[in-house]
């Protein structure tokens, strides 16, 4: 079916639309591939199904409000620091090659490091044991 445009040229409007439409669709889908295929998404378990102590819990609260945003809890990927995952199963740390204690990244949570700032004004002694006793959890 041809028609006359407002210019009057002559085109064939329906396939055009079709095309359009079918185009759309294409882009719309391999966009939604694309954000599925890079994405770890898993369902956040809770404090209980991890088996969390109330303190151990304590410590995921202040991990998830001052260090989850630069370190990943479970995943081996660091974001903008390194993950935390299995941080106390090795013997250093990764990035400054410190022993892999609670002495260690106590200082560091405190003092900070590089670009992780310090917190030693921001956290108390209870809410620094509560924040190793969670990271011994990962």
């Amino acid at each position: 079916m041809e028609c006359v445009a407002a210019n009057g040229r002559i085109s064939n409007l329906p396939s055009e639309i079709f095309n359009l439409k079918s185009f759309s669709y294409l882009l719309i889908s391999a966009a939604l591939l694309m954000a599925l295929a890079g994405c770890e998404v898993e369902r956040r378990r809770s404090d209980a199904e991890l088996g969390l102590t109330p303190q151990e819990a304590s410590g995921r609260h202040i991990y998830d409000n001052y260090c989850d945003r630069c370190h990943a809890p479970y995943s081996s990927r660091g974001r903008q620091g390194p993950s935390m995952k299995g941080i106390f199963k090795k013997q250093y740390l990764p990035m400054s090659g410190m022993p892999a204690n609670d002495e260690r990244v106590t200082d560091i949570i405190k003092m900070g490091r590089n670009k992780m700032p310090a917190y030693s004004q921001v956290l108390d002694q209870q809410q620094v044991n509560d924040l190793l006793a969670y990271m011994h959890t990962l």
